[in-house]
């Protein structure tokens, strides 16, 4: 059913809440003097009074296109009730509340989809309910991509579908690959569903939201000059739909997540080229999906040794949840955004400790990582592989196995080989540079320098240093997305018969970068003086 009458609302603002809002007139009686249900209380086929009201209210708010009142309802109302009333149970089954809706089948489709979210983030979904949120997910995004859906909705919801769809997929293939402690019906169950969050239809239906939307079309016109999508942060003010576009913007940020997950870095890469991070854009608008393009855009380009981009990227997210971390301690996301946030750090410390460049990180952003993780960088620079391993088992994503098992094998658990390969790779790359750091260190002392000296310093024989020097020039210069070959060194030499020559690394000293951070720090401290009341 397509969604026409009305007007856009207002903007959405990527998780703030107005807490006004429970005071409105529909929600003030009875709302904030809920006590939690009675034990044995069946939320599945009981609808209390402040529930009909909040579906009647978002239904209408829905139809007429009321985008910061969505919003308000969908951040604020729905968080609310899910803590107060069902904390430890279901919201109301979607067959009690249609009656309420028209019975529309769209909206029936949306409440479902928050439906499952409220189970998973609170509950333990069982194998049946996992295949009905799929079922959810295939159901809505055919009416998405082939009905008339005219309608807005915020940014964050449209962001929390594929965020949970990926989540949901990405949970199922770690429940499946826990074999051993299936019951017999579970393994009967699983059996016969092997097309449900199939890798293969998580990526086509991510695939076709991109193609659908025609947001490659619409990010490319934006490089010569139309800015229209990102000035509007997606929505639509002449009484169209944003709904098509907007998730086919983030399915673009979702096909990166998903083939990191699968430890398929350059594709995620290459899914993520129509979008700039850095410039503004429609992800900004939703801090969680800002925080999740940057953790994966940046695991990537760790994964594939681009250390600079993967610096660069971290101290961009990092500096922002620095200065606004504050302004999202309502969020329901903050938790996330405060985990996030710490696996960054360590993410960013091991870049740095594989290849030092610390002037491309700021001074805030540098204060807390020293804070956080000076002794162990210490170590990871003198090679503890054990120290590697520990940071990265924190901060990598849960990388899942996609193909379903042989049953008929005798059942072991394999929900961690994925991540135990991917461990295996980075240290081997760890390894493999083990005497890296060393030559840097002695490179930066010489403009030339004899191998036969530089060998007796390292304690190693000439073939093995000549074998590292190599091996210093391979692992310090990358391929970049278009071919161009990039260098991560921040010392460069040649070889030359039995001399290194070292090539000049002074660098210009940048004043006026000094004197523009504190020119802008002292007309902070000079507006907080204005706004002090002298007394």
């Amino acid at each position: 059913m397509a969604y026409d009458a009305g007007g856009y609302g207002g903007r959405d603002y990527g998780g703030g809440y107005d807490d006004s809002y429970d005071d409105r007139p529909e929600f003030r009686d009875g709302f904030r003097d809920l006590q939690p249900p009675e034990p044995g209380f069946d939320s599945a086929n009981y609808v209390p009074d402040v529930v009909k009201t909040f579906v009647v209210y978002m239904y209408r708010h829905i139809r007429e296109k009321n985008v910061y009142e969505i919003h308000q309802m969908y951040e604020g109302s729905f968080q609310k009730l899910s803590e107060r009333l069902f904390k430890q149970s279901n919201w109301p089954a979607v067959e009690m509340i249609a009656p309420y809706v028209d019975n529309d089948h769209v909206f029936c489709l949306l409440y479902k989809e928050m439906w499952f979210r409220h189970l998973y983030a609170r509950l333990q979904p069982t194998i049946e309910q996992r295949c009905d949120s799929w079922d959810n997910y295939c159901n809505l995004f055919q009416v998405i991509l082939h009905g008339n859906v005219n309608m807005q909705l915020p940014n964050q919801w449209l962001w929390d579908m594929v965020d949970e769809f990926i989540y949901q997929f990405q949970s199922f293939c770690q429940y499946r690959a826990k074999l051993k402690q299936k019951t017999d019906h579970e393994l009967a169950f699983l059996r016969q569903i092997d097309e449900v969050w199939n890798v293969v239809g998580v990526l086509n239906y991510l695939q076709a939201l991109i193609e659908k939307s025609m947001i490659l079309q619409i990010l490319d016109d934006e490089k010569d000059g139309n800015l229209t999508f990102t000035a509007t942060d997606g929505y639509d003010y002449h009484g169209g739909t944003n709904v098509l576009k907007v998730l086919g913007y983030f399915s673009i940020v979702g096909l990166l997540r998903v083939h990191c997950l699968l430890g398929d870095y350059q594709s995620g890469l290459h899914a993520l080229l129509p979008i700039d991070i850095n410039q503004p854009g429609v992800f900004n608008t939703v801090i969680g999906c800002q925080i999740t393009t940057i953790y994966y855009y940046g695991f990537a380009n760790l994964m594939l040794r681009r250390y600079l981009d993967a610096i660069k990227s971290f101290n961009q997210v990092l500096l922002y949840i620095f200065k606004t971390k504050q302004y999202h301690q309502r969020s329901s996301q903050y938790d996330q955004i405060l985990k996030k946030n710490e696996q960054m750090y360590a993410l960013l410390a091991i870049s740095l400790s594989l290849c030092p460049h610390p002037k491309l990180v700021d001074e805030n952003v540098n204060n807390q990582l020293r804070e956080k993780y000076a002794e162990k960088m210490l170590r990871m620079q003198h090679s503890d592989e054990a120290m590697f391993d520990e940071l990265f088992s924190y901060a990598c994503p849960k990388f899942i196995t996609p193909a379903p098992p042989n049953y008929d094998e005798p059942l072991v658990n394999f929900n961690q080989d994925a991540y135990r390969l991917q461990l295996k790779l980075f240290l081997s790359e760890v390894r493999q540079q083990q005497l890296l750091s060393s030559i840097r260190s002695f490179l930066k002392l010489y403009t030339t320098i004899s191998i036969a000296k530089l060998a007796s310093f390292m304690d190693v024989d000439e073939p093995t240093l000549r074998v590292a020097l190599l091996t210093y020039k391979h692992k310090t210069h990358v391929i970049n997305n278009d071919g161009s070959v990039l260098s991560n060194a921040d010392v460069d030499f040649y070889v030359d018969d039995d001399m290194v020559h070292i090539a000049d690394t002074k660098t210009t000293k940048r004043f006026g970068d000094y004197f523009i951070r504190h020119i802008s720090k002292f007309d902070e401290i000079i507006n907080d003086l204005d706004r002090v009341q002298l007394e």
